[in-house]
């Protein structure tokens, strides 16, 4: 009489090839596909109804194990348990326990992996792991990220946030990011506890309300022309960077970066590229004759990739702190390198009649009006070319008050008076 279980052999296993179904008995099949790949098969009916679980295949599950397997689904139905529940249910329960071990700190290390290519640069990842270190981590780094509740991401932000606002606020958001993709990738449920609107507000004063913002000191317009010729006295590659900031009217980070291959003397234009830019997106700078005369006499037999404000070493620039020392020797610390551009801004407006929107496209800024964003296809690019001369002109004599600027004339008040 023929078994009615355990009637497969490892040999008869082994040779198996014709597609089909091979009863073990007691529901346990070796399936064998098209392609001869082999499997496990747990044939069941529950409730009227017909059913298949797989196994497995068999170069991970042996007979025996399949077997074993096999026995365990079959005493659950003797009960008039469903197996393929259980196996879900017991899969959930492991990946519940394997959500509870994983820590914050885990959570924030793969968030930055995962979106620090997309970062502008390099330093913007070095700041989020650095701001974490100093006051996420200590909190929240060991905790496991499902139980990340309020009350533990306000034990990281009440410390600093009325004395350290701006940074309070940066740690928030990014505790707010790691949490979002925690719950994102199934490691937490529920509402996202750093969450501003609607939530922490509610428990935190406004940084609007904790102190004014404070502005980046800025030198009058009328004193910029005895600044300039204190300035140009001066013979240092520092020097010649913030006289370049000046007559650009651009940010530090831009100038400093600035090489060789982004400069066209004949054309008169510097081109910033998109990753050096605050909006991320290239930018096109008219350059004065007062510009492209500095340039000229920096340039020599620099190659294109070469930085064309270069630090002490050569291969890199000048370092962030150089304009700074830079006004402390001038004994102007009084002053900052980014406040020439309100000193810029404060000329366009009060002593040209050049439009609002050529200044602040000379600025680079993002216009924040999506319809006015939306009908901006140029860059007024002639008309930053009038100003920026204008500015240039300012910039080399002490400028007096007079009469405004007719808009396309590359004179100032002064000029005029």
């Amino acid at each position: 009489m023929a078994r009615s279980i355990n009637r497969l052999s490892a040999r008869t296993v082994a040779a198996a090839s014709q597609k089909g179904l091979f009863a073990d008995g007691g529901g346990l099949y070796l399936q064998v596909g098209p392609s001869g790949n082999k499997s496990w098969l747990f044939r069941f009916t529950l409730n009227g109804r017909a059913r298949e679980m797989g196994l497995g295949p068999i170069h991970t599950v042996s007979l025996a194990a399949a077997r074993i397997q096999a026995e365990k689904c079959r005493r659950l139905l003797h009960q008039k348990i469903d197996p393929i529940a259980a196996r879900d249910a017991e899969r959930a329960r492991l990946q519940i326990e394997a959500s509870d071990s994983v820590t914050f700190k885990q959570c924030a290390e793969r968030y930055i992996a995962a979106h620090e290519r997309g970062w502008r640069n390099a330093k913007h990842a070095k700041q989020w792991t650095s701001t974490l270190n100093t006051y996420a981590y200590p909190v929240l780094g060991n905790l496991p990220v499902r139980g990340i509740d309020t009350g533990t991401v306000l034990r990281v932000l009440e410390p600093i946030w009325q004395t350290k606002t701006e940074t309070a606020t940066r740690v928030r958001g990014r505790i707010e990011a790691v949490l979002d993709w925690a719950s994102a990738r199934g490691y937490r449920n529920g509402d996202n506890p750093a969450r501003w609107r609607g939530h922490l507000d509610k428990l935190l004063p406004s940084r609007s309300k904790i102190r004014k913002v404070v502005h980046h000191a800025a030198l009058p317009y009328d004193e910029l022309g005895a600044f300039m010729r204190d300035l140009r006295s001066r013979d240092s590659v520092a020097a010649r960077g913030l006289e370049f900031q000046i007559l650009t009217a651009a940010r530090s980070g831009e100038v400093i970066g600035a090489r060789w291959q982004e400069v066209d003397l004949i054309k008169k234009v510097w081109t910033v590229p998109a990753e050096r830019m605050k909006a991320g997106k290239e930018h096109r700078v008219p350059l004065s004759t007062a510009a492209v005369t500095l340039l000229k006499r920096l340039k020599g037999d620099a190659k294109p990739a070469d930085h064309v404000f270069p630090g002490a070493n050569e291969d890199r620039p000048l370092s962030n702190m150089a304009f700074l020392q830079l006004l402390k020797r001038m004994n102007r610390e009084d002053l900052t390198a980014h406040g020439f551009r309100s000193t810029f801004r404060d000329w366009a407006a009060e002593l040209t009649s050049f439009p609002r929107e050529v200044a602040e496209m000379a600025l680079a800024h993002t216009i924040e009006d999506k319809v006015e964003a939306a009908y901006r296809r140029g860059d007024l690019f002639e008309k930053r070319r009038q100003l920026m001369e204008a500015w240039a002109r300012h910039c080399a004599t002490a400028a007096a008050k007079g009469k405004v600027v007719p808009i396309g004339r590359a004179q100032t008040k002064a000029a005029v008076a």
